[in-house]
């Protein structure tokens, strides 16, 4: 069985800090970039002697400038546009659910300060040096996902505050651009610009609420609903929040590791918590207004969310133009930070990635990524809950499968997690237990799924309740998989 180790942090016995990122000798533009302050490093683990910030609030203002923008209102606005569901029914899931889905994310960042580990990276200590990159690439499409959201909703704002001067397409580049910007100075300087960014968000959303919100009670009439559009709906929360728990601790791996567990938690679950809730709210409470309202209807029919919004701004004139400029801007906190991830996530998948620059990646994900958000913005909301439901059905099973591993296999100990031996494959588990008890688990997640080109046989009576599923049958699978395997294998 696996060795018994102190619990205390993980300390690593070698040097894995060397140069920022593993190149033997940094080219003159790199070592200018360095001293400009450029974050070089990349998915490496930080060693304990540069785990020193203790600017531990800032954990706190990176997730919750990351929850301050349109995401989760134009999340919220699925509940009433496209499930038909009330505002008062709405309201009520979003509430319950984001209270259960923000523990993930939030216990996550918590391996950041203890054990100097990226998420992915960490993930290679459950499933292994190889098939981890597997999960890399659902993680890829998962926050590149989200990154083109981003730009579809800052874009489609921008186009629409300028009255056809601007086309969604402009308006797209124009805030991939500036989030890429941002990204590029790597974990400090996204630290320094979360802190404040949101800010200017908050208010841009406070005054758009003030100047429409007499017709946000002009909601239209619903049915009562069905326990299958709860249910489904509830999955769109779970697939908004649980993903985040993929990327918890790239923020949080320069803290001091001698803050308190629960205060990087505390940190983590109020940032995304207190913005997401009431922000879904608002969103819902706009999809039941729109309907009703053929100012916004017209707004919607010509950009989407970006018209909605800019129609709820227009009686406040050229201040409402000015607002509704702030809030297609309020996208930039998420975008930055998901590029920041992704360019780490690459690292991963090839070991020759490590030897390129992490910001090179950010780079080859705004040339991708633009012309998909140009593509995805034809067809928004649908694309948006198909994107959504998806990512909900691995990120519960890489979830549930970590956390089994953490706390029963690891009973919760960060020094089980040693850092020198990210990148040799003998000295880690070989993953095979944790994608067999994930992969087995869609053989009831498929026929739980309802998708606008499929619906399973159980989700015609249940609804949508493959991230349940997932939830509950991996870790049950996993267990007796990963027990058998280091009775053969002991890591």
């Amino acid at each position: 069985m696996r060795k018994k180790t102190s619990k205390t942090i993980a300390t690593s016995g070698i040097d894995v800090s060397g140069p920022q990122f593993q190149v033997p000798k940094l080219s003159p533009w790199l070592a200018k970039l360095s001293n400009w302050g450029v974050e070089l490093r990349g998915i490496t683990p930080v060693p304990l002697e540069e785990r020193v910030d203790k600017r531990f609030i800032n954990v706190f203002f990176v997730w919750f400038t990351m929850s301050t923008n349109l995401l989760p209102v134009v999340t919220g606005i699925l509940g009433t546009f496209s499930f038909g569901l009330s505002l008062r029914d709405c309201s009520l899931i979003i509430l319950f659910f984001s209270l259960l889905c923000t523990v993930p994310p939030a216990y996550f960042s918590t391996f950041g300060s203890r054990t100097g580990l990226r998420q992915m990276l960490h993930a290679r200590y459950t499933f292994g040096y190889y098939l981890t990159s597997i999960i890399v690439l659902l993680n890829l499409a998962t926050i590149s996902g989200f990154g083109i959201i981003s730009c579809v909703l800052g874009g489609s704002t921008l186009a629409a505050v300028a009255d056809g001067r601007v086309d969604s397409t402009a308006g797209i580049i124009i805030i991939g651009l500036i989030g890429l910007f941002v990204s590029f100075g790597g974990y400090r300087f996204l630290h320094q610009f979360e802190r404040y960014s949101w800010i200017f968000s908050l208010l841009a959303i406070v005054v758009t609420t003030g100047v429409g919100g007499k017709q946000l009670f002009n909601q239209a009439e619903t049915v009562p609903p069905r326990a299958a559009s709860i249910v489904s709906f509830g999955g769109v929360i779970a697939g908004f929040l649980i993903p985040w728990a993929a990327m918890a601790s790239d923020f949080s791996v320069y803290c001091d590791p001698s803050v308190s567990t629960f205060r990087i938690f505390a940190y983590t679950y109020a940032g995304l918590f207190i913005p997401t809730v009431p922000l879904m709210v608002l969103g819902a409470a706009i999809g039941g207004a729109t309907t009703n309202n053929p100012a916004w209807a017209e707004g919607y029919a010509n950009y989407i969310v970006g018209g909605v919004l800019e129609a709820m701004l227009k009686p406040a004139g050229g201040f409402g133009k000015f607002i509704a400029v702030l809030l297609s801007l309020s996208v930039i906190g998420n975008l930055s930070a998901s590029m920041y991830s992704i360019s780490l996530n690459f690292q991963l998948l090839v070991p020759f990635f490590t030897y390129i620059p992490r910001f090179i990646f950010s780079i080859v994900y705004a040339i991708v990524a633009i012309p998909v958000a140009v593509y995805a913005a034809r067809s928004f909301f649908a694309s948006l809950e198909n994107f959504i439901y998806l990512i909900a059905y691995w990120s519960a099973a890489y979830v549930a499968v970590v956390a089994v591993e953490h706390f029963v296999f690891r009973k919760a100990n960060p020094a089980s997690y040693v850092p020198e031996h990210w990148d040799q494959p003998c000295k880690l588990p070989t993953g095979i237990s944790a994608i067999v008890a994930a992969g087995l688990s869609f053989a009831l997640v498929v026929p739980s799924a309802s998708q606008v080109w499929y619906t399973g046989p159980l989700a015609v009576v249940t609804g949508d309740i493959g991230f349940e599923v997932a939830l509950v049958l991996s870790p049950i699978l996993y267990v007796p998989i990963r027990w058998l395997e280091l009775k053969w294998r002991p890591i």
